[in-house]
């Protein structure tokens, strides 16, 4: 975090600090440090840091592009290959729903059918994510989802419920994105989604987390990023993609190996 975000990391901070009886911040970067619950505190204090805002259908314009273009380009390709397995990596899923949103657009498309599809949502909270494993959501989850879709929920206590077939699709784990090793249970993704993830991170950081998306993804495999994130002074590495009604990232075919 630069000097212009302190404020923030103060802010949110600050009742740690209270409730555990410290009297300012170089206190509490000891106790992060050398305390026997310092593993603990250290996840409490993420919990109080990170920004938790999504919703089903977030930036449609981009999910069309995924639904209309992306998914068809990469079933005739693996079909063409022989290959029946298609994944997809929600980077920072928060509390699941986009995650669940793209399960329902490869349920929709009808092209994967008898396929091995699996969807993987990685948070840095365990909070979040035991709402995603949860798959119940209430109504501000769904401000920005067309009706049409609302056959894949089913109404429970609390909610809607993300209905068994679709969350069959998607499997949820907790980690960083800094975290290269950690990223490697994946396998080879397909397509990776780090929508509004990237603006959080410094330079550094941000150009390790592309570095391991390009790892991570199949040659051809596509990068879907937040419509204010672009690659721009960070790597060359990916290829620009036009689309009918968005721009993304791909990795070059024939890179297998290659950086």
């Amino acid at each position: 975090l630069g000097p212009d975000t302190s404020y923030l990391f103060e802010r949110r901070l600050r009742e740690r600090v209270r409730e555990l009886g410290l009297s300012d911040f170089t206190q509490y970067y000891h106790h992060l440090l050398y305390h026997p619950a310092a593993r603990a505190e250290l996840e409490a204090a993420v919990e109080a840091l990170v920004t938790n805002e999504t919703y089903f259908f977030r930036e449609e314009y981009q999910l069309r592009a995924f639904s209309t273009e992306i998914l068809p380009a990469l079933y005739a390709r693996l079909a063409a290959e022989g290959r029946r397995h298609l994944t997809i990596w929600s980077a920072g899923c928060s509390t699941g729903e986009e995650a669940y949103t793209i399960a329902i657009l490869v349920a929709e498309s009808g092209l994967f059918h008898g396929w091995d599809v699996r969807v993987f949502g990685n948070d840095i909270s365990r909070r979040v994510l035991a709402t995603a494993r949860r798959a119940v959501y209430g109504p501000s989850s769904f401000r920005a989802m067309p009706a049409a879709h609302a056959r894949h929920f089913e109404r429970v206590p609390g909610g809607l419920e993300v209905v068994p077939h679709i969350r069959a699709m998607c499997h949820f784990g907790h980690f960083n994105l800094l975290d290269r090793d950690k990223s490697a249970l994946i396998g080879r993704a397909n397509v990776v989604f780090c929508r509004n993830v990237l603006i959080y991170f410094d330079d550094a950081a941000r150009r390790q987390v592309i570095d391991t998306f390009y790892e991570r993804l199949a040659p051809g495999g596509y990068l879907l990023l937040g419509h204010s994130e672009s690659l721009l002074n960070t790597t060359t590495a990916f290829e620009l993609v036009h689309l009918a009604t968005d721009m993304v990232y791909r990795r070059p075919f024939g890179t297998e190996g290659v950086r």
